[in-house]
């Protein structure tokens, strides 16, 4: 079935978007919640954050961008679940199909979803002051990290909706993802924390990533970060995927 593998994922990417389509308010819902943390965060806690030169709102942006993919990763897990559990993968299974393309499709729909509430964040935070003096090629490797991101969090994301019980337990799974950019230097720097609280924040992947897109946005050399940065996009995205798809095999013999 490999021949078959881009066709048939064209084809059920189709069907997931159309599903996308039909109910906006899930990337609507999905981009309320960053948007929120961004005004709270740059029009009450702002002034008071010692973040260095330049606008709060320029700082906080890249943070933000990796919560809304956070957030947006919880409705491809609830997506597979409701397909497992309505039978939909056994009559997949039952058609002349690529197997690994039901996978794919779901995370190729997540990646589309996300970009479109990462333009939505970022034209919010344009009306609030953010600017940058990026050229075109920032921009693009802003967008490739941003993506990359995605795909990591999105085969973590494919783990809980092949595997949980109920939607409680599919959607839990993407709280510690949300509340990991809190200890980072998405929102403030790490060299404000306290001892222990700091070494996790310098040593966990949101800083090292957020970092990098700051760097982007502001035009200034990235260093040995954006290497840290790939590394841990790398790393998950191969650990989660090599697991997503065993899990999956599993459930499918």
């Amino acid at each position: 079935m490999t021949k078959y593998f881009f066709g048939d994922t064209a084809v059920l990417l189709r069907r997931s978007l159309r599903h996308i389509a039909r109910s906006p308010d899930t990337i609507i819902t999905t981009a309320i919640m960053p948007i929120a943390f961004l005004l709270l965060f740059v029009y009450v806690f702002g002034g008071a954050v010692k973040h260095g030169s330049g606008s709060y709102v320029t700082y906080l942006l890249p943070g933000i961008l990796l919560i809304t993919i956070a957030s947006g990763i919880s409705y491809t897990a609830y997506r597979l679940f409701l397909d497992m559990k309505g039978g939909i993968f056994e009559r997949f299974q039952s058609m002349p199909i690529a197997r690994s393309s039901v996978l794919w499709s779901h995370v190729l729909t997540s990646l589309v979803a996300n970009l479109i509430s990462l333009a939505v964040v970022v034209g919010v935070a344009l009306l609030m002051g953010f600017r940058s003096g990026a050229g075109v090629l920032a921009w693009l490797a802003i967008a490739g990290i941003l993506i990359l991101f995605t795909l990591a969090l999105t085969w973590i994301a494919v783990i809980p909706g092949l595997s949980a019980k109920s939607a409680d337990g599919v959607g839990a799974f993407s709280y510690p993802l949300i509340l990991l950019p809190f200890i980072s230097s998405a929102f403030v720097p790490t060299h404000t924390m306290p001892g222990a609280v700091r070494a996790f924040a310098e040593h966990q992947p949101v800083t090292s990533i957020a970092n990098t897109i700051r760097d982007l946005f502001n035009q200034r050399p990235v260093g040995s970060g954006i290497w840290i940065a790939l590394a841990w996009m790398v790393g998950i995205a191969v650990v989660a995927y090599s697991f997503a798809m065993a899990i999956y095999r599993r459930r499918i013999s």
